[in-house]
């Protein structure tokens, strides 16, 4: 089996971490360039992650998972670290320059006419969703769930265990890391680290609907 299917067939949600078990810096900086190099719809990388590594960050992170969300606290405060994927409330022209610009300070364009049709393809769907289909938020979201399926993905490759939550009190979450001033709203929260030995989900098989139901070939 190839290394990456099997990677995709053993990985599971990890419902109980091991609170004694650290993620080494080497793995940190991997889980940052699986952050980094994420796809984008028109490179337009429309999110900021906020990564908790220390008790304290984590507990920071966990005020968010209280009362209907309380079930999250353990998963959150046991992880190794904590990444909260969040998305830009608003997409405009200074934004997406800003991005062109760094595209160039990376050699992206060999002439001015393949950087004007960069600017000129991503302003038109980022004013698409902007102002005709007044979606923005929702688009961009969907560009920061993209990082998140490559992010879970590539925490499986690493060989270390992750679970996705979407269970949380957003607002909390946005005052404590005081994301509204800085234009972001938090998505999901990622949990990083190892499954406790008494994870009941590591043992339990992986069910998915077979391919001839997902999959139509033509």
């Amino acid at each position: 089996m190839h290394s990456y299917i099997e990677a995709l067939t053993t990985r599971y949600t990890t419902k109980k971490f091991d609170p004694d078990r650290r993620l080494d810096a080497e793995t940190v900086q991997a889980v940052k360039d699986i952050l980094q190099l994420s796809p984008s719809s028109t490179n337009s990388q429309p999110w900021h992650f906020v990564i908790a590594g220390t008790d304290e960050g984590r507990q920071r992170v966990a005020k968010a998972a209280h009362g209907v969300y309380a079930f999250n606290a353990s998963k959150i405060c046991d992880a190794s670290h904590v990444v909260v994927l969040c998305t830009k409330t608003d997409i405009d022209t200074e934004y997406t320059t800003q991005v062109l610009e760094q595209e160039e300070q990376d050699g992206r364009f060999p002439s001015e006419e393949t950087k004007a049709a960069n600017r000129k393809g991503r302003e038109f769907f980022a004013m698409l969703h902007r102002n005709e289909l007044q979606d923005a938020f929702h688009w961009m979201e969907k560009q920061t769930f993209i990082a998140l399926g490559n992010l879970l993905s590539g925490a499986a490759h690493l060989g270390i265990h992750a679970c996705p939550m979407e269970g949380f009190d957003h607002e909390v979450l946005e005052k404590e890391l005081g994301l509204t001033e800085k234009g972001y709203k938090p998505s999901v929260i990622v949990a990083l680290g190892f499954s406790a030995a008494d994870d009941f989900n590591a043992v339990t098989p992986k069910s998915r609907w077979p391919q001839e139901r997902i999959i139509t070939e033509i």
